[in-house]
Formats: C-alpha cells, structure tokens, sequence
C-alpha cells in the first residue's frame, strides 16, 4: 500500500461539471452565486473583470484559515527533509510574516465593503498564533512526529489536481490536507479553524475516504480520516465508515450531481442556462456576506 501512495490516478481534462461538498453547498445556498463562482464567462450583464475581482476578494476569516493551512503545510514539508525539533518561535514568526504579508497584498471584503478601513495583521494573528499553537501542543501533532513520520515516503501535503477523483464514474474533488499511511492503514487529517459542523464535515470525510478507496484500492475499514478543530481549542472528529455508509454517500453524490446538471443547458460542455434561471436567495443574512452583493441591487452597493 504504502509504495502506492505517490500514485494517485490523474486524469484528462473534461468540460463536464465535477462535485465537491464546497461546490453542491454553493449551490444550496444561492444559486446566483453559484453562477457567479462557477459560470462568470457566460454573463452578459457585467464585464468579467468585475465579476473576478468580486470573486477573490478574502475576507478576515478564510484568510486566517488560509494562513493557518500554509503554515501547517511548511511544517509537514520540513518534516519531510528533517526530523530535528521545531523552533516554535521561528514558526510562529513564520506565520506572521505571512499574514502581515497577506494583509498587504490580498483585497478583503471587510474593506471593499466598507465595513472596517484596514485589516490589521493583529486582527488576524491572534487567531492564527492560537490555532498554531493548539496544533503544536496536540496529541495528533505528537502522534504525527513520533509514529507516521517513520514512513514518510507515503505521504501526501494537499495533493495537486485538487483532488480530482471519480465516484461511480461521476467526476468528483476531494482535495485532503494530509493523507499518510500508518500500520496498513492510511489516515486523513483535514485542518479547519472554523466553527464546527458535524453534518458538513461527516461529508467531507465521507469524501476523503471514498477518494482513498478509488486511487489506493483498499476498503474503507482501512481508511482513518478525522477533522481536527484548531480554534478556540484543540479537539476532533474522527470517523470510520463502513461499506454501506460509502454506498449511501455515492448515491447522495449522484443526486446532487443530476441537480447541479440540471442547470445546464449542455451538461457535457458544461454550459449553463441563463442566469436567469439562477435565483437570488430570499435569505439577506446570506447576501449580506456575499462577494457579489454589488451585482444584486442597489441595497447592497459598494459605494466608491
């Protein structure tokens, strides 16, 4: 198994649309900003230059997230070239040059919105030293260095192809954080700094282990995948899922799949119906955290 890891399946570019629990939870949750994320070619309303600048605007918690990520993600590739112990102050330090970097460079929501002037690297570090620091102080971390590093040959930081798979031959993204294999087995580690969402997240490790059946062929008893919360303190969610949980997830991936297929006019090229067809949500909560709000009445207009 172990040799089999560096070998993930690639596959040849299609137009077809691909399901990842992100992609059907933006279709749930407004289909226009679903349309906005995924089909901004085809609008004829706004130039795209607008809609790509809505759309990579960050924001002060999915760039903590990010950051977090990276650093984690250094972390496991120096432990790849070196075993020696860390320096937490040069990591941490690490972390805040990145994120003073990050509030230089990124376009935020918070400010394109108007809602605060700047972002100030402590209006972000704080959370990211804490989460850094949970990490390093957890028992997963000294599991990581004490036991899965004696196999690192096996072991996959954030894959590329963002984790195209294929379920039942529908294509699919499950793009894990860190997979490595331990005693036969291979475990999956998802790092999130968000709140907790025992529903969403059973999802994704349902998805991780599927995606570890298909490109490793081995059951899903072998499979260990577990969420592990970084903020305000440490904890996880570990599961282990049988063959009918797999079953029951592949025929919940083709559902969503046909209701996302449905809104388009050519599923194989991918092409959407108009955006008309692509309703607003009623819910302003949800717009009022939107990138795109500008584009959806005057109410929420960016004022320049």
């Amino acid at each position: 198994m172990d040799s089999q890891l560096n070998q993930i399946f690639r596959f040849p570019y299609t137009e077809i649309l691909g399901w990842s629990v992100s992609r059907y939870e933006k279709f749930l949750l407004c289909k226009r900003q679903y349309y906005y994320d995924y089909y901004a070619k085809y609008d004829r309303e706004y130039p795209r230059e607008t809609i790509d600048l809505l759309k990579k605007l960050t924001s002060i918690p999915l760039e903590t997230g990010s950051i977090v990520h990276d650093t984690i993600k250094a972390l496991l590739e120096r432990l790849l070239k070196t075993e020696k112990p860390v320096d937490k102050s040069r990591f941490i330090g690490y972390a805040e040059e990145m994120t003073e970097k990050s509030c230089k460079s990124k376009k935020f929501s918070e400010i394109y919105y108007k809602k605060i002037d700047i972002v100030e690297p402590g209006s972000l570090f704080n959370n990211i030293r804490q989460s850094l620091d949970n990490f390093l102080n957890s028992d997963r971390y000294n599991w990581i260095i004490e036991k899965a590093v004696t196999n690192k040959t096996g072991w996959l930081i954030e894959p590329p192809g963002y984790g195209e798979t294929r379920i039942n031959d529908l294509k699919a993204y499950c793009k894990v954080d860190f997979l490595f294999p331990v005693d036969g087995e291979i475990y999956i580690v998802d790092w999130k700094t968000g709140k907790q969402d025992g529903k969403k997240h059973k999802k994704q490790l349902l998805g991780y282990s599927t995606f570890a059946c298909y490109h490793f062929n081995i059951t899903s008893d072998k499979v260990m995948p577990a969420i592990s919360y970084l903020y305000p303190a440490y904890s996880e969610l570990q599961m282990k899922f049988d063959e009918t949980d797999i079953k029951g997830f592949v025929n919940s991936v083709k559902t969503e799949t046909d209701e996302m297929y449905g809104y388009c006019k050519n599923v194989e090229q991918n092409l959407p119906k108009d955006k008309e067809e692509f309703s607003k949500t009623a819910n302003s909560l949800i717009c009022g955290f939107c990138n795109y709000r500008e584009l959806c009445g005057e109410i929420w207009g960016h004022i320049t």
